[in-house]
Order: structure tokens, then C-alpha cells, then sequence
């Protein structure tokens, strides 16, 4: 497979958004991001994501230039109107200011309404425990569904993924899971390369299991089943309400007020370990968990446990190191735009 310096990627990424009217500052941050959910291995939230990006900047759904607004600012409780900004941005922002105040407050908790898509949740994570602290990410798009809730048939809301990671004393845990058993699109990309499911993970419009991807594109749609699913979706499920209510309720505008928009509430909740048991506790704690699980006896099957995060790490490193594979398809997806701005595609090595 091709390999990518990362370095290039971002410049890349960063001179489509450009050519295409975003302001630098925010261009680099968006491709930073992107780019950075290829490196974990996330490529359906990467790169992946641009073409449609670029689509909506076209389109005049995505804003090119400004700053969130400041609908209340309490000091350790923050809300903001994204103004349909790209969500990396916007969360990128949120991550840090959450971070300085964390420290402050003992935690510090960012709601962002009305944010464009925000990519891969992962890509966020390392930014926060590299500072010693704690992050909790939630988001849910309020405009659109494609799950519907355990034992129903109609899509009501979206994957919801959540996210949260923690320092030990060595490489950090990081979690990155929806709240449903696949994503939007890993279930577009499995249908437009005729590849089931493993197992039943979506319902066709009926309401019978089943392991292909385009029953989510028939009219009327099918549905991705909630994480768990047929058995123990119900846990799915109420994850999805968690993330509902702590995006969406929290932002004060979700499913109740929808527009016929792509985009995403958010909530980035930080928390200083110093300012309850510890820091230093904290990580001795997180440490020693970390090396029992690492120790566990792997079942048959199973060459070793891991912790969440650590796969994403380890190609990371590599992917520093060697060069970032991408997905087939994501420069063929890039390759019209580029021809279109004039951006010269990047060479693999």
C-alpha cells in the first residue's frame, strides 16, 4: 500500500480548504485533524471525510471564516454557537480552552451548538492526556437519523460516538465507540465496494436483521442496529440517549428544532485528576490497572490484550515513522478536487 508523509497530507488538506475560501488558521487545523484520525487508523474519519467537506464549502453549508459565539461563559461551564464552522476547529478550540481551565476549576465543560461535522473523536484525545488531564467527547447530529432506537424500525438519531481518554504512567488509554453497532460511513464505504457485514448489524426497512450495507439506501431506508445488536442493543441504546442528552440537551437546540443540514452538537467535558484524588494517584492507579490488563491470559484466539487506544498508537508511531496508508479510495475522491483548485496531489514514498 502507498505511504504518505503526514506532513504532506496536512499541506495537502490544508490547500484544498484554502483554495476553496477557508481562512489559513482553520484550514490547517481541519487537515491537522483529519490527517490525524489516518494516522490512529480511523480512515473512514480522516481524509475520507474532505471530499464531502469541500462539497458542503461549495455549497455554502460549511462556513469559511470566524469564531464560535459565546452564548454563556461561567468559567468552568462554557457554551458556544459554532456558527456551522468546521467541526475540527471548533473542537480543536473548545479541547484547549477546556484544558486551561480544567487546572483551574478542577474540570471544565464546553457545549458547542450548531458545529459543522467534527471527523474522528480519537484524533482529539492525545492533545488532552499528553497535558496530564482527563476528556470526555460526546457528539450527535440533531439534523439527521439512521438509528433507530432498541426494538424500533424508524431511524431517530445518529451513531453518537463518544470518546474519553486518560494519562497512565506510560501510554494513555484513549476510546473512541459509537453508540451504535457500525457508523454511517463505514456502511456507505461496505456499499459502494459490495462488501457485507461480518453479522446482521443493520435492519432493512421491515425490521429483519441483516448483514448488508444497502439496506440503510432503500426507500424506505433500513436502519443501523444500536451497539449490541439484535441480543443487547438495549446497552446501545442507552448510550445513545447519554450522548443525546449531553450534545444535544446540554447545546439547548437538538432534534426538537432539526434543520435539513449536516452538522453536529458537541460537548467536551476536561477534568484535572489534581483536583480530586490526585494526579500522581491517579496515573500510579491507571498504571496499575493498565499492566494487569496487559498481563491477562489472551483466550485462544486472541494474540494479546490490549488497552483501548493502543492499536491506534502503535500505527501511529508507525505511520510517523514509515509513512500514512490511506484507503484506496480516498485520493481517487480527492483527485477531482485537486484537478478543480489547482492543488497538486501529494506522492507516496
Amino acid at each position: 500500500m502507498p505511504r504518505y508523509a503526514a506532513a504532506d497530507l496536512v499541506l495537502f488538506a490544508a490547500s484544498l480548504l484554502e483554495k476553496s475560501g477557508v481562512t489559513r488558521r482553520i484550514a490547517i487545523t481541519v487537515a491537522e485533524v483529519l490527517v490525524e484520525g489516518d494516522l490512529l487508523g480511523h480512515d473512514t474519519h480522516g481524509l475520507a471525510q474532505l471530499p464531502a467537506y469541500l462539497d458542503e464549502l461549495a455549497g455554502g453549508r460549511m462556513a469559511k471564516g470566524g469564531e464560535p459565539v459565546v452564548l454563556s461563559d461561567r468559567g468552568p461551564a462554557v457554551a458556544w454557537d459554532g456558527q456551522r464552522l468546521p467541526g475540527p476547529y471548533l473542537v480543536r478550540q473548545a479541547v484547549d480552552l477546556a484544558c486551561e481551565r480544567a487546572p483551574l476549576h478542577g474540570l471544565c465543560g464546553i457545549s458547542i451548538r450548531r458545529s459543522h461535522h467534527i471527523a474522528c473523536l480519537a484524533a482529539y484525545l492525545k492533545r488532552v492526556t499528553d497535558r496530564g488531564l482527563v476528556m470526555l467527547l460526546f457528539s450527535a447530529d440533531p439534523n439527521q437519523g439512521s438509528v433507530a432506537p432498541f426494538g424500533g424500525t424508524r431511524a431517530l438519531y445518529t451513531p453518537n460516538p463518544i470518546a474519553a481518554a486518560w494519562p497512565t504512567d506510560g501510554a494513555p488509554v484513549m476510546i473512541d465507540i459509537s453508540a451504535s453497532i457500525t457508523t454511517n460511513a463505514m456502511t456507505a464505504r461496505r456499499a459502494r465496494e459490495g462488501v457485507r457485514f461480518p453479522a446482521p448489524w443493520l435492519l432493512d426497512a421491515a425490521g429483519h436483521p441483516t448483514d448488508d450495507p444497502n439496506a440503510l439506501f432503500t426507500n424506505p431506508p433500513g436502519t443501523i442496529l444500536p451497539l449490541g445488536g439484535m441480543e443487547a442493543g438495549h446497552k446501545g441504546y442507552g448510550l445513545a440517549l447519554l450522548v443525546e442528552a449531553m450534545a444535544n440537551g446540554l447545546a439547548g437546540q437538538g432534534r426538537a428544532r432539526a434543520q435539513d443540514k449536516w452538522g453536529a452538537n458537541v460537548f467536551v467535558l476536561v477534568f484535572d485528576p489534581e483536583a480530586f484524588g490526585g494526579r500522581d494517584a491517579f496515573t500510579a492507579e491507571a498504571g496499575w490497572l493498565a499492566t494487569q490488563i496487559r498481563v491477562n491470559p489472551p483466550r485462544p484466539d486472541v494474540e494479546a490484550v490490549r488497552l483501548p487506544g493502543e492499536r491506534g498508537l502503535a500505527r501511529r508511531a508507525a505511520a510517523l515513522r514509515e509513512g500514512v496508508p490511506l484507503h484506496a479510495s480516498i485520493l481517487p475522491a480527492l483527485a477531482p478536487w485537486a484537478e478543480k483548485l489547482g492543488a497538486a496531489l501529494p506522492k507516496s514514498h
